[in-house]
């Protein structure tokens, strides 16, 4: 499927149901799921059909929503116990993305906050969700014009390096890291995207390079290994990664091989910036070493469809999110601004005045 005449929206609210494009099964098959009910949501959050942590808010909002539906009382203190037990569900599927506990204590929130009937409650459930859909693909875009002004000045087109997927894919759509790509590209400021493939479910390969080539963008894959021979060649000018969750001091968590690029960017004195929307800055925790890092099943190293890589009796280690220290991070585009990791403490207390 070619997608180049429009925007790609990874998560819709479409009558009854909610649309999911099927991440597991890009680039070859285009494939939408519909979910009709709160634990479907749950596992199609759990098993990466839905993924990135902006777009795994937004459908936790929907599941929220659609667990409410499920729920068949009247008494208003009955419902609010069972959907205590849909939010549950919800926030057990992945444990460092931020965004997902975000849009889930956003919604019940809304829940306890709402008077009237239980139908009025489940129906500002769905609005709340919506809303959520819409803030996300506004907050993109300005992270994208935003991330414009952090950029090198020189050379006038750049090629930048980005890690995993932060593109509509991961969000309610323009994306993150590559909102930033995007706007590079509508401005004529980007010659090229260097994307690494992202082991091991290759995010980078499957799902960033379709996106620039829906969208025409030039890209050329590259190995994880390959970043550090890229950048000393000069064939990079900057670093554009998305986030998980971000600690109060700036530390970052992001997928797995985030921290070595960091580090290399460091060496080669190549600007390193995380782009994600203020919802994954976490202030509650002090720094990184609080952020809960998800382990996924060995399957995921060890084959590649029906083909096993390795010899029978190794072990398996395999860490989803590795976390970069905030000092090898030249700067944060959120969608308020761009910040040195150091200043998002000062944003929070700004919040709070």
């Amino acid at each position: 499927m070619t997608n180049s005449q429009s925007q790609v929206y990874p998560v819709v609210w479409h009558h009854d149901s909610v649309s999911l494009i099927d991440q597991t099964r890009l680039p070859n098959e285009y494939t939408i799921v519909e979910i009709h009910r709160s634990e479907d949501m749950a596992r199609a959050i759990k098993t990466m059909i839905v993924r990135g942590a902006p777009a795994i808010g937004v459908a936790a909002a929907y599941g929220m929503y659609l667990g409410a539906r499920e729920i068949e009382t009247s008494d208003r203190h009955e419902f609010l116990d069972r959907l205590d037990k849909v939010a549950q569900l919800l926030r057990s599927t992945r444990p460092t993305a931020v965004n997902l506990f975000w849009a889930i204590s956003r919604m019940i929130k809304v829940a306890y906050e709402t008077f009237g009937t239980v139908d009025e409650i489940k129906q500002t459930l769905l609005e709340t969700a919506q809303a959520i859909n819409a803030e996300d693909l506004q907050t993109c875009q300005a992270i994208g014009d935003n991330g414009l002004t952090a950029l090198p000045t020189t050379p006038n087109q750049l090629t930048i390096l980005t890690h995993c997927n932060a593109g509509a894919l991961a969000t309610a759509g323009y994306g993150t890291a590559l909102g930033v790509v995007r706007s590079a590209w509508r401005e004529g400021r980007l010659e090229r995207v260097f994307a690494d493939e992202t082991r091991p479910r290759l995010q980078g390969a499957k799902l960033t390079a379709w996106e620039c080539v829906q969208e025409g963008i030039p890209v050329t894959v590259i190995t994880d290994n390959m970043a550090a021979h890229c950048m000393k060649q000069g064939l990079i000018h900057a670093v554009v990664v998305g986030a998980d969750r971000i600690a109060a001091n700036g530390d970052t968590a992001n997928k797995i091989g985030t921290y070595s690029l960091a580090i290399v960017a460091k060496a080669h004195n190549i600007p390193f910036f995380v782009a994600a929307p203020l919802s994954t800055v976490d202030f509650e925790l002090a720094d990184g070493s609080q952020i809960p890092i998800e382990e996924r099943n060995p399957e995921e190293i060890y084959q590649i469809g029906d083909t096993i890589l390795v010899p029978s009796g190794a072990e398996f280690y395999n860490p989803a999110f590795d976390v970069t220290p905030a000092k090898l991070i030249t700067a944060i585009i959120t969608e308020n601004g761009v910040f040195a990791p150091v200043n998002l403490a000062k944003f929070q207390l700004k919040q709070t005045v």
